[in-house]
């Protein structure tokens, strides 16, 4: 919680800072390299859990073979990563200062991510309090080189380092805890075997990582072709709009396994429960929603200054996404409960798809305001999928309700 907060508003910091074009190229590189890298994670995380813990005595293993296979794999998406930017950076109408540079840097700082192998480690012996405690300690150390940055007025490229900085302090942390704990990665070693046994079993994952990445980040890759600072503005207003996406997360994280017991013991209580988990997540985030609604402006200008005009029309839409987010989020978890996980892979698929169809229709005409709109309509679309299904109908019916506050009343009236 604490470095969510403090990385929140070390991010504001830097966007006031920056200004409109800088921090739109920084947040263009960041995305379009987020997207490329969401294949590097080769979606093992998950099954490197479930492999130690099904043979705790192959750990070196599963271990040296999945950060290998990450490091090559990360290895070669930073070429990867600057071609495209080069190729998107040749046809744009718009291409503004190149950003070669920044996007090599920022491929390199996803490299370091391969070394969250020590991560799942750590999550499959139920130690990861060892991983926070690393987080915390990296996210004061990033936020006091970047303070210090805004401080000396450095230009755009050293923020680019400070992020490369980000990801090996994170890496180096995780080596030494792994150290400390009397292990030690030289006894790591490769498995062809098991590197094809992961792939085979992650490659599904893989794509549903890249589908997610792009749900969540295409936006500000085609917001480009508007000009860096239609990018910075948005991105200035989306970072806003996300910055409490941490808190369904969270309450997910503590409500659920109490909604899985109910499941195996009680299916009118696990229902009661997931109605329950709907009801609150709309009557934390419609408030919200409403608020900032109308506000954005002051709220912009207050954390911003003058020089994101516009943004708070932009705040305005984007944050309604949060309310679909939410619900989102909560019915990703009765889909993985169920076992539904490819009817999950489609309704990000179909989300990401749309959010691209309508950003090509909406940011040559409205800019960011555009893409608020696309985003909240791929979002909606993508929430409510389910409805579509037969299996799955009365959990979007259960969702609509909570939406609607038809549940809400029916509790008070009951009262």
């Amino acid at each position: 919680m604490f470095g969510k907060v403090l990385s929140m508003v070390v991010g504001f910091l830097i966007a006031r800072y920056l200004g409109p074009v800088s921090f739109g190229d920084l947040s263009f590189a960041d995305a379009l390299t987020a997207i490329v890298a969401a294949i590097g994670t080769l979606g093992l995380d998950s099954f490197i859990i479930r492999e130690i813990i099904k043979e705790p005595g192959k750990q070196n293993e599963i271990l040296g073979t999945s950060l290998l296979m990450r490091i090559g794999v990360n290895l070669l998406l930073i070429p990867a990563s600057i071609l495209i930017y080069l190729f998107f950076h040749h046809f744009s109408d718009q291409p503004g200062q190149p950003l070669t540079l920044i996007v090599a840097l920022l491929s390199f700082a996803s490299f370091f991510k391969s070394f969250n192998v020590i991560d799942s480690y750590f999550q499959s012996q139920v130690q990861s309090k060892y991983v926070v405690h690393v987080q915390n300690i990296c996210v004061i150390l990033s936020a006091l080189v970047k303070i210090l940055l805004v401080w000396l007025q450095m230009p755009l490229i050293y923020f680019a380092v400070a992020l490369v900085f980000d990801g090996f302090i994170l890496a180096f942390g995780l080596v030494i805890i792994y150290h400390k704990k009397g292990l030690h990665i030289r006894q790591w070693t490769f498995s062809t075997s098991r590197a094809k046994s992961l792939l085979q079993q992650s490659f599904p994952l893989i794509l549903s990582a890249v589908m997610v990445s792009i749900y969540m980040k295409i936006d500000q890759v085609m917001l480009k072709s508007e000009g860096s600072a239609e990018v910075g503005i948005y991105s200035a207003a989306a970072k806003i709009s996300e910055a409490w996406y941490f808190i369904p997360i969270a309450i997910i994280t503590s409500v659920f396994p109490a909604i899985i017991n109910a499941r195996q013991t009680d299916l009118d209580r696990y229902h009661k429960r997931l109605v329950n988990l709907y009801d609150l997540l709309v009557f934390i985030s419609l408030p919200v929603a409403l608020l900032i609604s109308f506000f954005g402006t002051d709220i912009i200008h207050l954390l911003y200054g003058n020089r994101f005009e516009g943004a708070g029309s932009m705040l305005s839409i984007h944050i309604w996404s949060g309310i679909f987010v939410f619900l989102g989020s909560a019915s990703s978890q009765y889909l993985l409960a169920e076992n539904f996980t490819m009817i999950s892979f489609q309704r990000t698929a179909i989300g990401a798809l749309i959010n691209i169809g309508l950003n090509f229709w909406l940011i040559p005409l409205y800019g960011g305001v555009g893409a608020s709109v696309a985003t909240l309509i791929a979002c909606i679309i993508s929430t409510f999928y389910i409805i579509l299904i037969p299996k799955t109908r009365q959990q979007g019916i259960m969702m609509l309700k909570s939406l609607f506050l038809v549940s809400a009343i029916q509790k008070l009236a009951r009262k």
